[in-house]
Formats: C-alpha cells, sequence, structure tokens
C-alpha cells in the first residue's frame, strides 16, 4: 500500500491530473484531457511507463472529461491510499490566501466566487465534488491561482473606481499564481541572481497572462479581478474598452449571457482569426486572418511586458512558460522583435509545473494539521 497524492488541475480547455507517492513526490501516474469544447482528446503515462493517447467525444464537456479520468485511474489503481487531493481553484478572492482543506463553509465561499471566473471556477468545484468517486473520504485541499498576488500593494490592487465600489471587492486579484510560484521556486534553485532581480514571466497559453517579480515576489500582473484583463487569450478578449461592453448590451441589445459567452467563449485568437484558438492550427494555416490573429497577440504580449517592466522599474529577464510560451518558437520570436528597444535581458523557456507545487503545498498542510 502506497500513500498516495492526487492533484486535479481543470483548466477552461484542459483537465490535467497527477498521482504523486507522497513520501518522495515521485510521480506514478499523470494525464490530460485537452481540446474539451473543440476536439477532445485523453493521453496519459500510465504507471508500467506506457504512454497512451485516445480521442473523447466532441460532447465531451469538463464533467464528462472528469468521469474518462476517473474511469482511467480506477482501471489502474495499484493499491493506493489517497491520503489527500488537491486542487486548483482558480479565484480566492480576499479571504484565501494560503491553501486550505475544503470544508461544506469553505465550498460555499468559493461558490459565491463564481460570478468572478465563470470560466473556471465551476469546472474547479466540480472536481472537488467528483473526487469522492476517486478518492472517498480522503480531504480535497485548495491551492488558489490568486494567492501569489495577494500581497499586491494597493496601487497595483485599486481600480479607479469609487471607494464604495472597492469596498464591495473591486480590486485586481491577478491569476495564474501557482504556475508563477513555480517559476520563483525554480529561478530561486537554478537562476539565483536573477531571482533576486527583475524578472517578466509570461504564462501564454489557452489563458495568458503576464507577471512582474522582484526577488520571486509578484509586485505586478496583467489579469485583475476576472481572468478576462490583460493579453488576448485563445477564446477570451484580454483587455477591452468597457464601453464597448456597454455598447453590446445597450445599442446592441444583447443580453448579459450572450456578452458573456462572446468575451470568454468568442473572442481571442478565436474570434481575430475566424479559425480557432489552437495556436499549432493557426501556425500551419496559410489563412491571412491567422496570422493577423498571432500579430496581434504577440503586440499586444509585447506592451503588455513593457508595462510590468515600468512595474520593476526595468527588465533583467523574460521567462516564457504554458503552451505557447513553451511550445511557439514563432511566436516567442514575434513578441521578442518588438521588445529590442528594452535593450539587453535575457530570456529563459522554463516548463511550469502546476501540480507538482499543488502537491507540495497539499504535503505541507497535511503536516501542518497532523
Amino acid at each position: 500500500m502506497i500513500d498516495t497524492l492526487l492533484v486535479l488541475n481543470t483548466g477552461s480547455s484542459s483537465l490535467k491530473f497527477q498521482i504523486f507517492a507522497e513520501l518522495d513526490l515521485n510521480v506514478l501516474m499523470s494525464g490530460k484531457v485537452i481540446g474539451i469544447g473543440d476536439t477532445p482528446e485523453m493521453r496519459a503515462k500510465l504507471p508500467n511507463g506506457e504512454e497512451t493517447r485516445s480521442t473523447l467525444p466532441a460532447s465531451t464537456d469538463h464533467n464528462l472529461a472528469l468521469r474518462a479520468v476517473t474511469e482511467l485511474i480506477g482501471g489502474h489503481d495499484h493499491g493506493w491510499r489517497t491520503t489527500a487531493v488537491a486542487h486548483r481553484v482558480v479565484h480566492g478572492g480576499q479571504t484565501f490566501r494560503e491553501p486550505v482543506i475544503v470544508t461544506p463553509d469553505v465550498m460555499r465561499r468559493l461558490e459565491a466566487l463564481i460570478p468572478l471566473a465563470p470560466l473556471h471556477q465551476p469546472h474547479n468545484l466540480a472536481g472537488i465534488t467528483a473526487s469522492a468517486r476517486i478518492a472517498s473520504g480522503a480531504p480535497d485541499i485548495a491551492c488558489f491561482d490568486t494567492a501569489f498576488h495577494a500581497g499586491h500593494d494597493e496601487l497595483t490592487s485599486s481600480f479607479a473606481l469609487p471607494q464604495e465600489m472597492r469596498d464591495k471587492g473591486m480590486r485586481r486579484y491577478g491569476f495564474h499564481g501557482l504556475s508563477y510560484d513555480w517559476i520563483s521556486q525554480v529561478l530561486s534553485k537554478d537562476y539565483p541572481d536573477l531571482h533576486a532581480g527583475r524578472v517578466v514571466v509570461g504564462h501564454l497559453g489557452n489563458g495568458a497572462s503576464l507577471c512582474a517579480l522582484k526577488n520571486g515576489v509578484s509586485v505586478d500582473t496583467t489579469m485583475s479581478m476576472t481572468a478576462l484583463d490583460g493579453i488576448p487569450m485563445g477564446t477570451r478578449s484580454g483587455s477591452i474598452d468597457p464601453g464597448a461592453v456597454l455598447y453590446m448590451i445597450h445599442d446592441l441589445e444583447l443580453g448579459v449571457e450572450a456578452v458573456q459567452d462572446i468575451l470568454y467563449e468568442c473572442s481571442g485568437l478565436k474570434g481575430l482569426s475566424g479559425i480557432s484558438n489552437d495556436v499549432e492550427a493557426l501556425l500551419q494555416s496559410d489563412d491571412p486572418k491567422a496570422a493577423f490573429a498571432l500579430e496581434y497577440f504577440a503586440r499586444k504580449t509585447a506592451q503588455h511586458i513593457a508595462m510590468m517592466a515600468v512595474s520593476l522599474g526595468g527588465i533583467d529577464a523574460l521567462v516564457f512558460t504554458g503552451g505557447i510560451g513553451e511550445h511557439a518558437a514563432p511566436v516567442r520570436e514575434a513578441i521578442l522583435r518588438r521588445l529590442r528597444f528594452l535593450g539587453d535581458f535575457k530570456t529563459l523557456v522554463i516548463p511550469t509545473n502546476e501540480e507538482r507545487l499543488m502537491a507540495t503545498q497539499a504535503k505541507k498542510l497535511l503536516r501542518a494539521v497532523a
């Protein structure tokens, strides 16, 4: 019998899982469902080292993806005893700044944050509910994307809104904190001089943002109250004139749900190209709209990197991570071309590992409450 930690990481178009041996955090099994909402596919590395790949029905949503993962794990359980299930939870609001064991009260508070992260939070919480099918009786531990940015000063976290609105929680939270925390730890270990300096990290994937790190600590980030803000993403708009949203509602007479769908599901690379939110597909396409979408993404990303450099008072290094950041060299090059005016700085590509970070956080919390 091996004590294990199960980690579930539910993204906007993906579901990743890893099973760690609790003692040494050795990975026993891992996998992911990608392309949810488009062309879903499940890939996994089994305990015997075999790698599998299977196509899932086009109708597969996050719930069905969770069911497929549950069945896969159940079919390869080698006498594991799951001591905890760690979940990525995108929004922790102002309350949750550290990992917590999920209780009914915690669940209610997290459900109240769904309007701030409608593309992610419901799926994150569905994973918590579904985990009972995999590890009945094991505690669920919520690890928060917002927590890494919780120390931002008021100048960084505030909107230019009346005080009464700010008092209602309307502020900049920031996301992708688990990824940025991991990158900070890698820099501390492998690049200590850079870790002590001014680093901009680009977590570029279907969800995309930037983070300004000084001495390994987040001082600014491009996402704010919701995961819509900042640079354009796979299907999300990124920063947009608030007046444009008002125009859609008042003049185009679109309902709130329709506007939400446009901003979250139909914009970004998908909306600009009219083809896909898949960068690999756009790079292979000879359609001018595909090239336009990628050029737009590169330009906006470079502009926001410069904004992060202002918050840092300069830039010593730029780190690319995430699916696009790690694998799409032409996109990285297009971004860097636009940043030559900033002078010399080091450029790194560092794979993120949110799942291992979550396992580490879960193990630490289990020891603290033992």
